[in-house]
């Protein structure tokens, strides 16, 4: 069974940062295939970052956040600098074909990422 963990949220001021984790179970992740999204409350959810061969990131974040990923432990990471009060969101990872740009196969539970001012 596959599973998509995510952690790393948390409550953080503004300017602060974070590192997002997306732990895979039963499944490889591959860099190509694979998204970051958030749902900000009260939002419809959005993507972050993604992409197949080229790399996708919303202009929101753009310059703030960076992805990396561990082979050896299957887990891919989302790094969060220059928080802001907009980046308040739950924030899930995904990953499997059709690989998005929307559509992945395995979604995580999400992690809450709180910026206060």
């Amino acid at each position: 069974q596959v599973q998509l963990v995510e952690s790393g949220g948390g409550s953080v001021q503004t300017g602060g940062s974070l590192r997002l984790s997306c732990a895979a179970s039963g499944y490889t992740i591959s860099r190509n295939c694979m998204g970051w999204f958030r749902q900000p409350p009260g939002k419809e959810r959005e993507r972050i970052v993604g992409g197949y061969w080229i790399p996708y990131y919303a202009d929101s974040v753009k310059g703030r956040v960076t992805i990396s990923q561990d082979n050896t432990s299957s887990t891919m990471y989302l790094h969060m600098n220059s928080l802001k009060p907009g980046d308040t969101a739950m924030y899930y990872c995904a990953a499997g074909r059709p690989c998005g740009p929307t559509q992945y196969r395995y979604w995580g539970q999400g992690t809450q990422v709180t910026v206060s001012s």
